[in-house]
């Protein structure tokens, strides 16, 4: 039988942890390494499900994933992601959002540059005190919208009837498609372009609409979601079979949840373990233990740290 694409991954895997190192790679681990370049983005948090898309592939969007240039991110109903990038800035991506990015990388001379699309979805951007000091070129293009940043806080949304940007502190230049730019100098303020009609004039916001807003996208505390460093983990299954234990992995990655498989015990009572890991507390364990139960074949989830 042919296997599918995450099967073939989920193979890999197990054949690589019952191998063991070989020699040449234990001399590999203990030669002396090059200091790692510091990702141009990374995954920090998710709340489930999430997929990453590179290069014609979908896989679950994990923690302590490195992004490229030219991957999407795509989130799906209740989801959040939370994404930091090379310079230090920060980003956030709500329930049903699509977010590609373009231009990713750190130039020979510093300069960090980055194009987030965001055809779908809420969408935060947060440059920290720290970050705001260190040179970049970052477009948020927001659906019909490209709002050019200079260290700065903005929420945007491409929604079904509207794109719309809102500066929440700093400076940025807000234009839709080849319209010439309009300067936002002043936080609380936005921009908004409805489908199909000429954009409105900048506004002020009201402070309860803020709130409203930025929960778009917050992962909550209590949602299950998985979180960079996380120490505790969800037993989704343990099985004698190879085949059950992949039929399981395929189910629940599929679903955009990041489920991995390690063997258990020697090679003559050998088991399978599929789990997520990666959960900050045993109640966020627990809470996604209770989402999962009666779904992708999982029926009876434990946690453990």
């Amino acid at each position: 039988m042919r296997r599918t694409a995450p099967r073939l991954i989920g193979t890999l895997f197990l054949s690589s942890l019952l191998a063991g190192l070989t020699a040449s790679a234990l001399a590999a681990t203990n030669a002396p390494k090059a200091p790692a370049a510091a990702p141009n983005a990374v995954v920090e948090g998710v709340q489930m499900p999430a997929w990453l898309e590179r290069d014609g592939k979908t896989q679950p969007l994990m923690p302590g994933q490195e992004l490229h240039d030219g991957d999407n991110v795509r989130t799906g109903a209740r989801s959040r992601v939370l994404l930091k990038m090379g310079e230090g800035s920060v980003v956030k991506l709500g329930e049903n959002g699509t977010l590609k990015l373009n231009n990713l990388g750190m130039r020979k001379d510093n300069l960090f540059t980055a194009t987030l699309e965001v055809a779908a979805g809420a969408f935060r951007f947060t440059t920290d005190v720290l970050a705001k000091l260190r040179p970049r070129q970052v477009d948020v293009k927001i659906a019909t919208i490209t709002a050019g940043i200079r260290g700065t806080d903005l929420w945007g949304k491409a929604g079904a009837d509207r794109d719309l940007v809102c500066l929440l502190e700093g400076k940025i230049s807000v234009a839709r498609g080849n319209d010439a730019p309009i300067d936002m100098n002043y936080a609380n303020t936005f921009y908004v372009v409805p489908k199909n009609a000429e954009p409105l004039p900048i506004a002020s916001v009201d402070p309860q609409q803020l709130i409203v807003w930025s929960a778009e996208t917050e992962i909550a505390s209590g949602t299950g979601a998985v979180k960079r460093g996380g120490k505790w983990k969800v037993t989704l299954g343990v099985t004698d079979s190879e085949d059950d234990a992949l039929k399981l992995y395929d189910s629940v990655r599929a679903g955009g949840y990041p489920a991995e498989i390690y063997p258990i015990g020697d090679s003559e009572k050998r088991r399978y373990q599929v789990r997520i890991s990666q959960l900050p507390s045993k109640a966020e364990a627990q809470r996604l233990a209770d989402t999962l139960k009666g779904q992708f074949g999982v029926t009876a989830p434990g946690v453990s740290g």
